[in-house]
C-alpha cells in the first residue's frame, strides 16, 4: 500500500510539475528521489515493448472472442429493389401462354428481401479447436508481455546499480587524491626542514599518480552521468525531470543461501519463456485438430425467409411456381456443408504440423539451455560474493601496510616507494571490492531474470 501510495505521489509532482512549467513558459527542474521498486515500476508503464506485448494480448483476444462467436447463428440478409417486368394471372390461366411478348409500357418495379440464418451444430472441432488455440494463445502472450516486463526490470538494475558503482568509486577515488595531496604536503615539509627523506623526485611521482587518479576519476563522473540519463531515458521522464537514486551505498544483499536446483525448479514454475512454451505446444496442437477437422462436413440448422412484391404483377399461389419478383415463403431445415479438395487440406494439416514440430525442438532447447543459464548466473553470483570477502580483507590489510609504511617514513626509516605501493593496492583492491559487490548485484538479477521472478506487483 505505500509503494502505491508513493507511487502516485511520484506521478501527481510529475503532472503538478509540468503544468507548472507549462504556466510559466520555461521549464523548471524538478528533482525524484527514486527507490530501485519505484525506478522499475516507471519504466514498465513506459517501456514500449510491454505495450507492443499488450497489444499482442488484445489481438489475441480479439482472435478468441471470434473463435467464440462462430459457436452462434449467423443471418445473411440480402436486399434488392429495381425494374421488373409486369405479368397477369391470365398469362398461365387457363392455360400458359407461350407468345406472350415483353413490352416496355409493361414495365414496373420491385422490392425484395432475403433472409438466412444459419446455427451450428457439429462442426468436427472446427470451433470448438479453434477457440482452445485461442484460450492458449491469450495465456502465450500474457507469458510474452511478463518476458518483456522482466528484462526491462533487468536493464533498470544494470542502470541503478552503474550509477551507485560509479558512485562508489568517485568515493575511492577522492579518497586516493587525499592521500596525494597529505602525501604532497608530508614530502614539502620534509624538503623545506632538509630532512633526508625528503626528496623532489618524491613530489613528481605523486603528480603522475594524482594524474592517473585523475584521469579515473573523470570516468567516473562520466560513467555516472551516462547510467542516470540511461535511467532517466528508459523511465520516459522530460527535460525538465532529474532523478536521483534514494540507495546510498552499493551494499551486499542478506539473501537466504539456495542450491541451484531449487533456483531451477522455480524457473519451470514461473519462468515466462517456460508458460510460453507450454502453451504454444497446446495451441499448435489444437491447431492441428482444427486443420484436420476440415476433412469432415458442417452440420447446421438453417432458417429461410424470403419475401418480394412487384406492382403490376399478378400473385400465384401455386407450390409448383415460383414468382422472383412476387412472392413469400419461409422455412427450417437441417443443412450440411462438405468442402472436398484434392491436397489442400492436407498441406494445410501439414504446415500446422510443421508449426507444432518446430515448437517442440525450441521447447527441448529450452530445456537444456533456461538451467544452463540459471546456473551461469548462481555461480557469477557465488564467485562475486567470494571476490567480495576477499578484497575487502585486501584493502584492509593494505590500509594497514599504507599506515605503516607512512609512519616509517614519518620518522625517516622508511622508503616513500612503499607509501606509493600502499595506497596504490589499497586504491585497486578497494575499487575492485566495489566492482565485485556490482557484479554480484548484476548476477543476482540476471539469476533472478532467468528464473523468471517478477518485477513488481503491479505496473
Amino acid at each position: 500500500m505505500k509503494r502505491h501510495l508513493k507511487t502516485a505521489l511520484v506521478a501527481l509532482c510529475l503532472c503538478l510539475a509540468t503544468a507548472s512549467a507549462s504556466s510559466a513558459g520555461s521549464p523548471s527542474k524538478t528533482l525524484l528521489v527514486l527507490e530501485l521498486d519505484e525506478c522499475i515500476r516507471t519504466a514498465l508503464k513506459v517501456a514500449p515493448e510491454v505495450g507492443e506485448a499488450q497489444a499482442d494480448l488484445e489481438l489475441m483476444l480479439s482472435k478468441q472472442q471470434e473463435a467464440r462467436a462462430y459457436r452462434y447463428p449467423q443471418v445473411d440478409v440480402m436486399a434488392l429493389f429495381g425494374p421488373a417486368p409486369g405479368a397477369k394471372r391470365d398469362d398461365i390461366s387457363p392455360y400458359v401462354k407461350t407468345d406472350s411478348s415483353f413490352n416496355m409500357k409493361d414495365l414496373t418495379w420491385f422490392t425484395s428481401a432475403d433472409l438466412l440464418i444459419t446455427q451450428p451444430l457439429w462442426t468436427f472441432g472446427k470451433i470448438s479447436e479453434n477457440m482452445k488455440a485461442a484460450g492458449h494463445g491469450i495465456e502465450v502472450d500474457k507469458a510474452k508481455k511478463q518476458q518483456k516486463a522482466n528484462e526491462v526490470a533487468l536493464e533498470v538494475k544494470k542502470y541503478y546499480y552503474g550509477v551507485l558503482l560509479a558512485r562508489e568509486l568517485k568515493g575511492v577515488l577522492s579518497e586516493l587524491q587525499e592521500y596525494m595531496e597529505a602525501g604532497k604536503k608530508k614530502v614539502r615539509e620534509l624538503i623545506e626542514h632538509e630532512v633526508p627523506s625528503g626528496d623532489e623526485m618524491d613530489l613528481h611521482k605523486i603528480d603522475a599518480y594524482a594524474g592517473t587518479v585523475n584521469k579515473f576519476m573523470e570516468e567516473a563522473l562520466k560513467g555516472e552521468r551516462l547510467a542516470l540519463a540511461a535511467l532517466k531515458a528508459r523511465m520516459g521522464l522530460g527535460a525538465n525531470v532529474e532523478i536521483e537514486v534514494a540507495t546510498e551505498r552499493l551494499t551486499m544483499d542478506n539473501d537466504p543461501d539456495a542450491d541451484i536446483e531449487t533456483f531451477i525448479e522455480r524457473a519451470r514454475l514461473q519462468r515466462p519463456e517456460f508458460k510460453q512454451l507450454k502453451e504454444g505446444l497446446a495451441a499448435r496442437s489444437a491447431l492441428v485438430d482444427a486443420a484436420k477437422a476440415n476433412y469432415y462436413p458442417d452440420i447446421f440448422l438453417a432458417g429461410v425467409l424470403s419475401w418480394a412484391y412487384a406492382d403490376k404483377r399478378d400473385r400465384i399461389d401455386n407450390p409448383y411456381i415460383t414468382d422472383r419478383f412476387q412472392h413469400a415463403y419461409g422455412g427450417v431445415a437441417l443443412g450440411m456443408k462438405w468442402h472436398l479438395d484434392f491436397g489442400i487440406i492436407g498441406a494445410k494439416v501439414a504446415a500446422e504440423q510443421a508449426q507444432l514440430n518446430r515448437l517442440q525442438n525450441t521447447n527441448n532447447y529450452a530445456e537444456a539451455f533456461i538451467p544452463l543459464q540459471i546456473r551461469k548466473a548462481w555461480l557469477e553470483m557465488k564467485e562475486a560474493e567470494k571476490v567480495v570477502t576477499i578484497t575487502k580483507d585486501a584493502f584492509t590489510s593494505a590500509k594497514k601496510w599504507g599506515a605503516a609504511a607512512l609512519a616509517n617514513f614519518d620518522f625517516g626509516i622508511g622508503n616513500p616507494k612503499d607509501v606509493f605501493e600502499a595506497v596504490e593496492v589499497y586504491g585497486k583492491m578497494k575499487a575492485d571490492h566495489y566492482q565485485a559487490i556490482y557484479n554480484y548485484k548484476l548476477a543476482k538479477a540476471n539469476l533472478e531474470y532467468a528464473i523468471g521472478e517478477q518485477p513488481a506487483a503491479s505496473y
